[in-house]
């Protein structure tokens, strides 16, 4: 039998991410597990060498995670209440650091929003969720807008 006690909830902090919680929560109180809940903050390090110097790029980037720390508190509270879950705030590409934190948390689910992206939008800036289907060796749970 599948046993699923840990799962990884990764979040944008767009309108969507409620939604997501609300999956990973019903999954999390019907199987007596836990949750994770990942943000993950553009690095920015793509942009070292466009006559914008390194430190000033280093700087907004602390301020964006320090943003989110925040805000990652605020949504926990409102949408895992009395609840085992941890919020995590990374730096980095997105897909990549959901697959990395799946595997050094050992979870057992990955729930994941998508943005729906269709056409040239898809072609232009990918799919994190696509990724993480293809990359991940867990099970991942994706949930599109309405």
């Amino acid at each position: 039998m599948v046993n699923i006690k840990k799962i990884l909830c990764a979040i944008d902090f767009s309108d969507m991410s409620k939604k997501v919680a609300e999956y990973a929560k019903t999954l999390a109180e019907a199987l007596k597990g836990e949750i994770v809940v990942l943000y993950v903050a553009p690095s920015l390090s793509q942009y070292v060498g466009f006559h914008v110097p390194p430190a000033s790029i280093e700087t907004f980037v602390g301020e964006i995670v320090s943003g989110a720390e925040k805000t990652m508190e605020v949504f926990i509270q409102e949408n895992f209440e009395d609840m085992k879950a941890t919020g995590i705030v990374r730096t980095g590409y997105a897909a990549e650091e959901i697959l990395d934190l799946a595997k050094t948390e050992d979870v057992d689910l990955i729930v994941m929003g998508t943005h729906g992206r269709k056409g040239i939008d898809r072609i232009l800036f990918g799919s994190v969720a696509e990724k993480v289907v293809k990359s991940s060796d867990k099970p991942v749970l994706t949930i599109r807008p309405e």
